[in-house]
């Protein structure tokens, strides 16, 4: 369970949580009290984030308690008020009209609420970790409403708003009921969009209706992968099949058979299997293309059925609540495994959609883009911005819920919304690009300009230092450099003993990662420091050596030879002999460089091409918001004969002339004011009501005081 003040914001889920919920909350803080760490419990999910915002705080709540605690957030509240900002925006009510509500579209801190998130999280898709699985293919099929659904539409229209349950053709409302109100107009709505004889069994076949639409779509898949005998997956949580009752399988059922010509057999429902058995049984068959059309609800067959082998279509014919149960579905098909697909559909699932114009499916919809663009951002961790806007990102993954609201509901204004949101939504996404992009060219430029500077000067002081070396060094008759070397420590100048010494230093010093000179060679001065590493897993002390110019030179890394005197000694001139290479490295290195920086100083200078259509978009998009308000708010009509109008008038009845002065008017006047004036309303009363506390004296003398009304 959670507390929280914004009980009137949609999606938060149900606040009082369930006994299960709570005696595995009191499990995982004992486990955590003794080891005084967020640690000792793992959750494992494919829907980590199913339907409502609070399961992302309540992971936390359950893994991370002394994190929450450490950024003082220690309810739902504290957690909203950092990560989310409530918003109003336009949706669907059941009964069709467009109301405005409250809810979290926006989130804020998004890369820390994504970094807080990934510490306890180890996501990966189908496409993350290469399983071969076909793609789906979502198809919307709109169907308009029949003329008795039109009829029943306005009907459910007024019962949702006189609440007369007469007008529905059942009996009036009760008490319990009365409080259930817009439960019952869902339950209806919900109804009458799959089939009018959910409501009533009297209402006739209409040639029109979704049964017919779904029936005639199955037939041609049917038909199309006959000869690979491809099978379909029907589902529906509404009108489930019953024995001996009218139901909406059953009804398509009759359909195929009758109309389509397909055997009785070969199409079967989930809910016929009694036993484990019986059940296996039926994925056999359906894998073997035996059973060709399996019908099943979400929680019986949208989970733990591995009957994909054949799968060419699903068919949605109403739709869930939680965008996870529309993923478990399309996942019968959407599967490793699909054979048919991958051979003979290219390697895609059709997913059908079923939905009428005009009815709770709009509704329907417009929920799952609620709850699902969030929960799909979150899970493939596309939230690079600081700010996401829930209501108007596409889902890579998933439906365009937006846009398919939109065309269901009739309302070119909203489909125009959609398409706006969406246009602005992408030069956004593509400005924010541009901006990265040039952000990060001018910090490439940046630093490449640094590095080439430094490096040109370092090759001055290195040229430097090499002319000085080749103004005073000593060469054989081969040209190589004569030794010059003068050990401080050593009294001895021959290169034998030099050598020995210096072998000797580099076993036994420790400077303490300190440079310590030990000597000379043409006027440079040799130094040694101590660096401590583990050699042959054991502690130890290796020595380097150095020449010292504007830099310091390192000959076989700074080790000398172990087993060659002369080589040790050598090791100094040959130091200095190198500078030429390191020299030319430099300036290999610096030729690279200076060839990015016209290509860099390009994309610095250029500038984004589509700020103003930008501008003109969101201009667009705000006119558009201001005409779905305006059309929300009630007419005068419907203003006036909600409000009372209150009209002054003198005692006896006579409407007053001229308002009376007041205090602020004359502070100096009395609070004395002629002549007495009483308010009534237009509609003849009763009774007069006498205003006190307003600067007026009632007939008798009473004079009133207090603040003016």
């Amino acid at each position: 369970m959670f507390n929280t003040r914004h009980d009137r914001v949609a999606g938060l889920g149900n606040s009082e949580g369930s006994q299960r919920a709570l005696n595995l909350l009191y499990a995982i803080r004992t486990i955590q009290e003794r080891s005084g760490k967020d640690l000792g419990a793992t959750f494992l999910s494919g829907t980590t984030i199913s339907n409502s915002l609070t399961e992302l705080y309540l992971l936390f709540k359950y893994l991370r308690p002394k994190e929450l605690e450490r950024q003082e957030i220690r309810c739902f509240d504290a957690w909203a008020a950092i990560f989310a900002k409530k918003t109003t925006d336009f949706e669907f009510n059941v009964t069709n009209n467009l109301v405005q509500k409250e809810r979290f579209r926006y989130f804020i801190k998004v890369p820390e609420l994504a970094a807080f998130y990934n510490e306890i999280t180890d996501y990966r898709t189908a496409e993350d970790v290469g399983v071969d699985r076909p793609m789906k293919n979502e198809i919307l099929h709109n169907i308009p409403p029949t003329k008795e659904q039109e009829v029943f539409i306005q009907k459910l229209m007024e019962f949702a708003k006189s609440g007369d349950a007469t007008i529905l053709g059942r009996a009036p409302l009760s008490d319990t009921e009365e409080k259930a109100k817009m439960l019952i107009a869902t339950d209806y709505a919900r109804k009458m969009a799959l089939d009018m004889r959910m409501i009533d069994p009297s209402y006739s076949d209409d040639p029109n209706n979704k049964a017919s639409h779904c029936a005639k779509m199955i037939a041609q898949y049917y038909h199309k992968y006959d000869e690979q005998r491809g099978t379909q997956f029907v589902f529906s949580d509404l009108g489930t099949y019953k024995p001996g009752e009218w139901n909406f399988y059953s009804e398509v059922k009759r359909k195929l058979i009758e109309d389509y010509g397909i055997p009785p057999h070969e199409i079967r429902f989930i809910q016929e299997c009694k036993t484990e058995r019986s059940r296996k049984a039926v994925i056999q068959a359906t894998n073997d293309g035996d059973v060709r059309v399996l019908f099943g609800s979400t929680s019986m067959l949208g989970t733990g059925v591995n009957a994909q082998k054949r799968c060419v279509a699903i068919h949605h014919t109403d739709t869930p609540w939680r965008p996870s149960d529309l993923e478990q579905r399309n996942g019968r098909g959407v599967r490793a495994g699909n054979e048919i697909a991958k051979l003979y559909a290219d390697n895609k699932v059709d997913v059908i959609i079923y939905a009428v114009e005009k009815s709770l499916d709009s509704y329907k919809f417009n929920l799952l883009h609620c709850k699902a663009t969030f929960i799909a951002q979150l899970k493939s961790g596309a939230l690079g911005a600081r700010t996401i806007d829930e209501g108007a990102m596409d889902e890579k993954s998933g439906m365009n819920f937006s846009e398919y609201m939109a065309i269901l509901s009739g309302n070119t204004d909203l489909l125009d919304k959609a398409k706006l949101e969406k246009r602005i939504a992408s030069l956004e996404s593509e400005r924010k690009s541009f901006g990265k992009g040039r952000a990060d060219a001018e910090f490439r430029l940046s630093t490449i300009t640094h590095d080439i500077q430094n490096n040109e000067a370092a090759m001055e002081r290195m040229k430097a230092d090499y002319e000085k070396y080749s103004a005073v060094v000593q060469r054989d008759k081969d040209g190589n450099p004569v030794n010059n070397l003068t050990v401080d420590s050593c009294k001895f100048k021959d290169e034998q003993n030099m050598g020995v010494h210096l072998q000797g230093l580099a076993q036994r010093t420790d400077t303490h990662g300190q440079y310590q000179r030990v000597g000379e060679v043409y006027g440079f001065p040799i130094s040694i420091i101590s660096e401590h590493t583990l050699i042959d897993g054991r502690e130890g002390v290796q020595n380097r050596f150095v020449v010292e110019g504007s830099y310091k030179y390192k000959y076989n890394n700074g080790f000398i030879a172990m087993s060659d005197t002369h080589a040790a000694c050598m090791n100094f001139v040959n130091a200095l002999e190198k500078i030429p290479s390191i020299v030319e490295q430099y300036e290999e290195r610096t030729a690279k460089l200076k060839a990015d920086v016209p290509v860099l100083e390009g994309i610095v200078a250029k500038q984004w091409g589509k700020e103003e259509e930008l501008k003109q978009l969101k201009s667009e998009l705000a006119a558009l918001d201001r005409k779905i308000t305006a059309e929300l708010k009630p007419s005068d009509a419907e203003e006036a004969a909600r409000a009372k109008v209150v009209t002054p008038t003198k005692g006896n009845g006579e409407p007053l002339d001229e308002p009376a002065p007041s205090q602020s008017q004359d502070s100096k006047k009395s609070m004395v004011a002629e002549p007495t004036t009483i308010y009534k309303e237009r509609e003849p009363l009763s009774s007069r009501i006498i205003i006190g506390g307003c600067g007026v004296t009632p007939p008798g003398g009473f004079r009133a005081a207090g603040p003016k009304l």
